[in-house]
């Protein structure tokens, strides 16, 4: 008999791109949020070999390239399970739109493989098997307020935000996460690159403007040591005393934030609000600051105010300034934090009154935006909506 279960999606509440690793992945810092939209996933086990997607959605792969394909070859090996495994998917959350999608369809698939089986995964090797099909499954394993590090699939539960009226906006374009992080490389290495040549351009200048007699005794001295840049890892070499001296004083005005940096202040600011002492004199990132600080929405509220945000605004809304304005569409309704979820495309507002929500949602459809109104889940929610 089949197995049903839904597929809730995820949003970031703020995400942090750090060094890319050795494996070619990216350090990462993110809070994960559950939410109430979902798709729908029906798994049976029947007589036969193999494994069988069934999507009416030409857009998801029905091969090998499936996430729900890849999560349950390896989870019928690890049940030493025989039969031919049937995956329904009903899609109604967006392809490629930040929400993580495929991701949660991978472990709905699993959990509802053990319900069809009758047969259970320990949760560390679901944890396990999760983690090696794609960065961001573990997290639906856990649902509510999820910390992840790594390259996202290192997960830890946070204590629970309280459900919040939000709003899901979902323009119809495909943003590649790859290539959002290949331009984030790209823009960092600019970055880098225009520190470097102002550095010399300075140091240059200066040598210049020394006296003659000054540049004739520093071109008589014997090598200098190298001498680096701390705000990037460019080492600038220079067989002039002075000059070297010069560079760096010429660099530690243009200091850059490393991507060390950027992963460090975002660890402060989850401390900060973790530790029950958020930076309350901060301005929220985006939306409008709290008037109204009673209920349990005040921990989302302090939340916000620590000042995070979706380092991948930086180089997607360049690139689709539409995404832009329907955030500012949703900071304009009254929304209290807007962002970018993951790599985008979807655009989401978090509200204080469903009301409000549901006429945000109402704007964006009127100017030919898909969004739609629904709420944040805990993790209780999330495992009894499961």
């Amino acid at each position: 008999m089949p197995a049903q279960v839904r597929s809730f999606a995820k949003i970031n509440l703020g995400l942090c791109i750090g060094p890319r690793r050795p494996g070619g992945f990216h350090d990462l810092r993110t809070i994960y949020q559950t939410i109430g939209l979902h798709d729908i996933l029906r798994v049976s086990v029947v007589r036969g070999s193999g494994i069988e997607i069934r999507c009416a959605d030409s857009r998801v792969p029905t091969d090998q390239t499936n996430t729900c394909y890849k999560i349950v070859e390896r989870a019928m090996a690890a049940l030493k399970a025989k039969g031919r495994v049937v995956i329904e998917i009903d899609k109604r959350l967006p392809v490629q739109g930040g929400l993580g999608g495929a991701s949660g369809n991978a472990v709905a698939a699993l959990l509802a493989l053990e319900r069809a089986l009758k047969k259970t995964i320990p949760g560390n090797e679901r944890l396990r098997i999760a983690a090696q099909v794609g960065s961001d499954l573990p997290l639906f394993l856990i649902g509510g307020t999820v910390l992840g590090v790594g390259r996202g699939e290192e997960v830890y539960p946070l204590p629970d935000l309280p459900s919040c009226p939000i709003v899901i906006a979902t323009p119809e374009i495909g943003v590649s996460t790859p290539q959002a992080f290949a331009d984030w490389d790209s823009k960092d290495q600019v970055g880098a690159d225009v520190l470097v040549g102002a550095t010399e351009r300075n140091s240059a200048t200066s040598e210049t403007k020394q006296p003659a007699e000054l540049r004739s005794a520093a071109q008589t001295r014997t090598s200098g040591p190298t001498w680096s840049v701390p705000s990037s890892t460019v080492e600038l070499r220079s067989t002039r005393q002075p000059r070297a001296a010069v560079a760096t004083q010429s660099a530690s005005k243009l200091t850059r934030s490393t991507p060390f940096d950027r992963m460090n202040e975002f660890g402060r600011r989850l401390s900060s609000w973790l530790s029950g002492e958020p930076q309350k004199s901060g301005k929220p990132t985006s939306g409008v600051p709290a008037r109204s600080r009673g209920r349990a929405e005040t921990l989302l509220l302090d939340l916000v105010h620590t000042g995070i945000a979706n380092d991948f605004e930086q180089v997607v809304f360049p690139k689709h300034p539409e995404l832009s304005e329907v955030k500012r569409v949703l900071e304009r309704a009254g929304a209290f934090y807007a962002s970018l979820s993951g790599s985008g495309s979807a655009v989401y507002g978090l509200f204080r009154m469903r009301e409000a929500a549901q006429k945000a949602a109402a704007r964006l459809q009127k100017q030919g935006v898909p969004a739609q109104a629904t709420t944040t889940l805990t993790r209780a929610e999330y495992w009894k909506g499961m």
